[in-house]
């Protein structure tokens, strides 16, 4: 039952994406359009803003930067291993490394053609649906943020969203805007990079369960007892004996 319900979280959250892939695919009229219009508007703006331009170059090629946020995701993994919190480093190693090569599997069937702009204030290898950098901006800061939020106090944790939601609009904004995406293209990362999330996430619940530990809201993160000595109990064979940890003894 948990595996087919499961596969179930995972297509619910896949039929966006999956949808916008079709219409890619089949070039549908109005997509195009709406791409064609975001592409060559920024693009204009670009021309005629070189600093502002500049701005988004060293956002896209280095603060946000696939390689920033995977090399993050790999200090917080690193360190979680550090801490033992053994299925949380098998969660976020997972989310990162099953979400990067999802999306090459992806531009590699779809294979769409990046856009072709007069006078490019930009250039990226490779094909462009779906975007890599929307993609990953969406797997690492979920890592970052899910991971994290048991240590950051109740009254910064709404900071700590918005700076995630900021950085996921942003990295969109500046691929279509230094033209080496189409709108569409950033936008089937988003999804492709979601859904991802959510089937692991899902995963690691069960697994939680499994564990006899107690369903965690997500604005508490996905492993509360991280903030705690030990964040994974020992297990013993009675499930109610593995809830009974350290969290569980708690007032």
């Amino acid at each position: 039952m948990r595996l087919a319900a499961a596969l179930a979280a995972g297509v619910a959250a896949a039929v966006p994406f999956a949808l916008l892939m079709m219409l890619v695919e089949g070039a549908w009229p109005p997509l195009r359009h709406l791409d064609s219009g975001a592409a060559h508007r920024l693009h204009a703006v670009a021309l005629d803003h070189p600093a502002w331009t500049g701005t988004l170059r060293v956002l896209s090629d280095w603060v946000w930067d696939p390689a920033t946020l995977r090399t993050a995701v790999a200090v917080l993994t690193a360190w979680l291993l550090y801490r033992r919190a053994w299925r949380l480093a098998a969660w976020a190693a997972t989310t990162a490394i099953g979400g990067a090569l999802t999306g090459v599997l992806v531009k590699v069937v779809v294979e769409r053609a990046r856009p072709s702009l007069p006078d490019p204030v930009a250039h990226a290898p490779g094909y462009s649906f779906p975007s890599g950098h929307a993609m990953t901006a969406v797997t690492s800061c979920a890592v970052l943020l899910l991971v994290l939020l048991p240590l950051v106090p109740r009254g910064w944790r709404g900071l700590c969203w918005a700076a995630a939601g900021i950085s996921v609009l942003g990295v969109g904004f500046t691929r279509v805007a230094l033209g080496v995406h189409w709108f569409s293209d950033v936008v089937g990362g988003w999804l492709l990079g979601g859904a991802v999330v959510v089937l692991t996430g899902w995963a690691f619940a069960a697994w939680r369960r499994d564990a006899g530990l107690p369903r965690t809201e997500v604005s508490e993160g996905l492993e509360p007892e991280l903030a705690d000595d030990r964040p994974e109990p020992e297990e013993s064979g009675d499930p109610t004996d593995r809830a009974s940890g350290p969290r569980a003894q708690r007032p």
